[in-house]
């Protein structure tokens, strides 16, 4: 399946966490930043490393928050949607987030796909260099696929495509990278 963009974390990175973000040709086309040490949550993603041009930002509401939402918004403040983990399930079984419209509807979920592989990667050591994690984004009207993340075996580089199998117009684009971008700054805590 052709993968519209391909996110890869920057290897030495001692605080916080960056990402480049490649289209389907090679050409980086965004850099994500996830600021460390901070008591909410702040994922900016930028159109290059230089920083000067934002395009989204993921935030979380509250402090602390078990089933965290993020707002994504564009930089003049408008809302592409949030993204609300789905607090013990994601913990303990696998990946699963509510994707909500800029009206609080709920429009799709992004779930971990598999039934060994993310317990695995939960509870024994080393088995996310054997078993990536794979994701699909279903619209939750009729369960259809949108989009499939798919992390590339690799142990040292984290790496995920992104394939965007069919457009969904409550659904932009760019939610679905912000989402893409979230979920590589989680994986890495996870691991």
């Amino acid at each position: 399946m052709q993968e519209q963009y391909t996110i890869r974390r920057k290897f030495f990175k001692v605080f916080g966490a960056a990402f480049h973000v490649y289209d389907e040709h090679g050409s980086i086309i965004g850099y994500c930043k996830q600021k460390a040490f901070k008591l909410r949550e702040d994922i900016r993603l930028y159109t290059g490393e230089d920083m000067n041009e934002m395009l989204l930002t993921l935030k979380t509401e509250k402090i602390i928050d078990f089933g965290a939402t993020y707002s994504v918004t564009l930089p003049d403040g408008t809302s592409l949607g949030s993204l609300r983990r789905k607090g013990m399930k994601s913990s303990f079984v696998r990946d699963e987030w509510l994707v909500f419209n800029p009206d609080g509807q709920e429009v799709a979920k992004v779930r971990e796909t598999g039934s060994f592989a993310p317990f695995a990667r939960r509870y024994i050591d080393y088995a996310n260099i054997f078993f990536p994690q794979r994701y699909e984004i279903i619209r939750a009207s009729d369960s259809k696929v949108l989009s499939q993340l798919r992390q590339h075996f690799n142990p040292v580089v984290f790496r995920m495509g992104v394939s965007i199998i069919e457009q969904d117009e409550e659904i932009d684009d760019l939610l679905i990278l912000g989402a893409s971008c979230l979920i590589a700054a989680i994986e890495g805590r996870q691991d």
